[in-house]
This record gives structure tokens, C-alpha cells and sequence, in this order.
């Protein structure tokens, strides 16, 4: 198992790679298919072997042992040879940032927050609470986050969706402003979004409004100087009032002074 998520960028198979440590290293693994919202296929020292959740065992007709299906945190299962091998449980922990982002974004006027996982319900249910998210749904595949996400658009809600797996690729690009997660995110991820935040760092979400925010702002100020000085020395040049200096103002010099009001941006503390 540990060799064939070496594989894969997701962070759950990182988690198990890293707990396997070096016993995953210099095994040979080819063939890798990785199957959305399942898990990986592939080739393992000429093995055939699935690593994944419980999905990936029933698409490949891989019978498993029914007390699986009750353990309540995050595992992984895997099958050799049409085999069913074991499994591993993987403990989510939130982001020490991740309950000041839902408490900032509440604050700078976000009326809902919901997650949508993969994961089994009932992990992504405690995380939920622990973060006092509004709503949460687990055990879901891509093209179920794409139909949360399409039912809320068509209830007219302006919807920002934050991802970092491959699986979330489809649901970045279907939302109205699609996030990626840029320090683990994966590669299709990253490209289909609007905004990708160059670390792990829930928090700077709400820092990346407020930037947006102040750089809306300083965009309309910007406008609107350039219409009012051009104006100015418009009118001034109808009444044959303006020289060729006053032209000059309003043309390098309004830009000139829109440099200066976008470089205050730099200054300020976010």
C-alpha cells in the first residue's frame, strides 16, 4: 500500500507514506491509474494491488469484511491480487489556523460556510463541529461536490470553493471563484483556479479578501482621478485655458499618481 500512494499527492497518501517510511522506498510500482474519488490502481513488485477507500474494493469486486464499513475515522483499504489485505485509519486533525479562518470569515461577512469531503461522514461531521462550520457532507465523490455546488449557484448564491486534491479540480472550476491550496495542492488543482494561496494556511483566505478588497478600491479611485483631472484639463482646453503642460499633467502625470495610490497597497497590513 505505502509503495503505491508514493504515487499519489493527496494528503491522506502522504499521511501514509509517511507512516510506512522507508519500507515504501525502491519497491518498483508501475501501471499507476489513480481513480477520482476512489483511490490508485497499479503494479507493486508485479502485484497487482488497490489502495483506497471502501469504493475502489466494490468497483473492482473485491469483497471485504463488513465490520469496514463501521470504523468511524478516515482509513485506507487495500486489496492484492483481488484480495482484500487490510486497511489503515487516518485521524484528520484541522489546521491550528483553521478555526480563526471560519471565525475571520464570519466576521468579514460570509454567511455560510460548508465542507464538502470525501471522507467518511462522520470524521468530516466532528472536524465540522470542532470548527463550528454551518454545514457538512461526507463520503463524497467529485461529481457530488460539483452537484452541491451547482445546486447552490442555482439558489443565486455567489459561492467561492477551496480545494487542494485532484478530485476537487471539476468543483474549483465550477465555482464562481474557484481557491487552490497551493503548498499541497495538486497540479490540476492549481491550474484551474482563480486564486491559489502559496501556502497551507487556511487564514490566508481571509487575507487574500481583504487584499482583494482594498485593491478594488484603490482600482476605483484610480478611475475615478483619471476621469476627474482629464475632465478638468479638458474643459480647460475648451476654453483654451490649458497649455500643452496642463495636457501633459493629465495624461503622465495621472498615471504617474495612480502608480504612487497603487503602491500604497504594499503598505498596508492585512
Amino acid at each position: 500500500m505505502g509503495a503505491l500512494e508514493t504515487k499519489s499527492t493527496h494528503p491522506i497518501a502522504r499521511a501514509v507514506v509517511l507512516h510506512v517510511g522507508a519500507a515504501a522506498a525502491g519497491v518498483p510500482v508501475d501501471n499507476v491509474e489513480e481513480i477520482a474519488g476512489h483511490g490508485l490502481r497499479g503494479q507493486v513488485d508485479g502485484r497487482a494491488v488497490l489502495a483506497g477507500n471502501t469504493k475502489l474494493l466494490t468497483r473492482f469486486g473485491v469483497p471485504y469484511p463488513p465490520e469496514v464499513d463501521q470504523v468511524a475515522d478516515s482509513i485506507v483499504v487495500a486489496a492484492i491480487d483481488g484480495k482484500y489485505a487490510g486497511y489503515l485509519t487516518v485521524a484528520d486533525a484541522p489546521k491550528q489556523d483553521a478555526g480563526r479562518t471560519v471565525q475571520e470569515l464570519r466576521a468579514d461577512g460570509i454567511t455560510k460556510i460548508i465542507m464538502l469531503s470525501g471522507d467518511k461522514d462522520s470524521t468530516t461531521q466532528r472536524v465540522a463541529n470542532e470548527l463550528g462550520i454551518d454545514e457538512a457532507h461526507g463520503d463524497l465523490l467529485p461529481e457530488d461536490k460539483a452537484r452541491y455546488v451547482q445546486h447552490y449557484k442555482d439558489a443565486g448564491r455567489k459561492l467561492a470553493f477551496v480545494g487542494d486534491g485532484v478530485n476537487d479540480a471539476p468543483v474549483v472550476a465550477l465555482a464562481d471563484v474557484g481557491i487552490a491550496m497551493g503548498g499541497l495542492g495538486a497540479d490540476a488543482t492549481i491550474e484551474t483556479a482563480d486564486v491559489v494561496i502559496q501556502t497551507d494556511h487556511p487564514s490566508k483566505i481571509a487575507t487574500a479578501r481583504r487584499i482583494a478588497r482594498a485593491t478594488h478600491s484603490v482600482v476605483w479611485q484610480n478611475i475615478w482621478l483619471a476621469f476627474v483631472v482629464k475632465g478638468v484639463v479638458l474643459a480647460l482646453g475648451a476654453g483654451g485655458l490649458a497649455t500643452m503642460w496642463e495636457a501633459v499633467f493629465a495624461d503622465v502625470g495621472v498615471a504617474l499618481l495612480a502608480i504612487l495610490n497603487a503602491v500604497r497597497i504594499q503598505q498596508m497590513k492585512f
